[in-house]
């Protein structure tokens, strides 16, 4: 039991900086949502079912305009299937004795960040895991809802600009991988050019957002998985 206080409150202490990085991402999720037509308990609960900013900055942005139930499923399962991987891999942490709840509830309140602090520790326990979560899942429902009403009460034009606060966030995650791997730099500007030739060109244009976003994530990935498999680049890094 000492050994679960000690790793839970390992968790939490070390889940600050977690928390605080979310409530200011979730905040403009929030500003999104409200945008949406969500209400702030609605913003909340979708924060905290969907713990993932591209997944739910996907999420809004389907709801506000208004695709079918199936293509929002879809757009959200593929955003956010490389949770599948992290779960896979920190599973292999896990000793043979921990039950199937404890795989499940770490598996749910996986993100890259909580996965990170996860997978570096020696002697790892589900229970840090749980205090992470504790403190970085209720900020980010917190801050959402919180965002929503901001929405609300603020001018239109400081909405507005607390709207660009996400895109700098895109930018903050896709920039540091894109100059560090060329194969993500052909990604991230495949993306945008097919993303904006996909809105414009007759036939394809009048396909609902959330399904392009989908059919674009399956092509490019495939794509570069043929072209620029990771078993190559992990290789040559160990070569090195």
């Amino acid at each position: 039991m000492n050994d679960k206080a000690h790793f839970f409150a390992k968790g939490l202490k070390e889940g600050i900086p977690v928390a605080s990085g979310y409530f200011a991402v979730a905040f403009s999720l929030g500003i999104v949502a409200r945008n949406s037509g969500l209400s702030a308990f609605q913003g909340f609960l979708a924060s905290l079912l969907n713990t993932a900013s591209a997944g739910e900055y996907s999420l809004f942005e389907s709801i506000r305009e208004g695709v079918t139930y199936a293509e929002l499923a879809l757009s959200i399962f593929v955003i956010n299937i490389r949770y599948f991987l992290m779960s896979c891999s920190l599973s292999q942490r896990f000793a043979p004795s921990v039950n199937i709840l404890h795989r499940f509830f770490t598996g749910f309140g996986i993100t890259d960040e909580i996965f990170a602090l996860s997978v570096s520790q020696k002697n790892y326990s589900p229970f840090y895991t749980y205090g992470i979560i504790a403190i970085a899942v209720p900020a980010w429902s917190i801050a959402t809802a919180i965002g929503v009403c901001a929405g609300t009460i603020l001018p239109l034009r400081v909405v507005s600009a607390l709207s660009v606060a996400l895109f700098g966030m895109f930018l903050a995650i896709i920039i540091p991988p894109v100059k560090k791997d060329k194969a993500v730099a052909a990604c991230v500007i495949s993306s945008f050019v097919l993303s904006y030739l996909s809105s414009v060109l007759p036939y394809v244009r009048t396909i609902s957002g959330g399904m392009r976003t989908v059919v674009l994530t399956l092509v490019i990935s495939a794509v570069m998985a043929f072209i620029s498999p990771l078993r190559d680049s992990q290789g040559a890094s160990d070569e090195e």
